[in-house]
């Protein structure tokens, strides 16, 4: 098993059309070398960190722990523009239910009510899982479904997309906003 800065250094070589072949290996279930759901939890940051928007810092998955007990594992943090994000991945070869935007929801109660999450998903999401992220706010838990990591990894941009997304989701209460409507438009 690899340690987390081996996995670093890893990612860290690939640019954006290594994060999109890797996003195929993901999307055909097939990424040796990686542990379970580590491709898509390291894929997730290193976009942020290769966006050319330069105000945005990463922090790749890490753990927390509370009075000598680990308490949280978190899959990374990303900190745009007065925006900041803690990540939740998930590479699992159906759509996502609803514990983890539970989890999310859960760990954002203990941050500062402007923390946003962020849920990717190699898939997508089931329909009580979407609906229960209408009703996470105040904690808003923004959902990046297969199509919405798509679009970002052939933008070779992915910092417009959250803002873009909290946006919405500010403006409309919509913590799904498809992406696909931004680029048909």
């Amino acid at each position: 098993m690899a340690t987390t800065a081996e996995l670093e250094a890893k990612i860290s070589k690939l640019d954006w059309a290594g994060l999109q072949s890797l996003w195929k290996a993901i999307q055909a279930g097939d990424t040796p070398g990686w542990g379970e759901g580590e491709a898509l939890e390291y894929l997730a940051i290193r976009a942020f960190e290769l966006d050319p928007d330069e105000s945005v810092m990463v922090r790749y998955p890490y753990e927390v722990w509370l009075f000598g007990e680990k308490v949280e594992e978190i899959d990374g943090a990303i900190h745009l523009n007065g925006l900041s994000c803690i990540v939740e991945s998930k590479q699992w070869g159906k759509n996502i239910p609803i514990g983890p935007i539970v989890k999310m929801r859960s760990q954002l109660l203990r941050r500062p009510a402007a923390t946003i999450g962020l849920v990717f998903s190699k898939m997508d999401f089931t329909t009580p899982a979407i609906y229960l992220s209408y009703f996470t706010m105040p904690q808003a838990v923004l959902l990046w479904s297969d199509y919405d990591i798509q679009i970002a990894l052939d933008e070779g941009r992915i910092c417009k997309f959250l803002r873009l997304k909290h946006r919405m989701c500010c403006e409309k209460g919509v913590p799904n906003y498809d992406l696909r409507e931004e680029v048909i438009s």
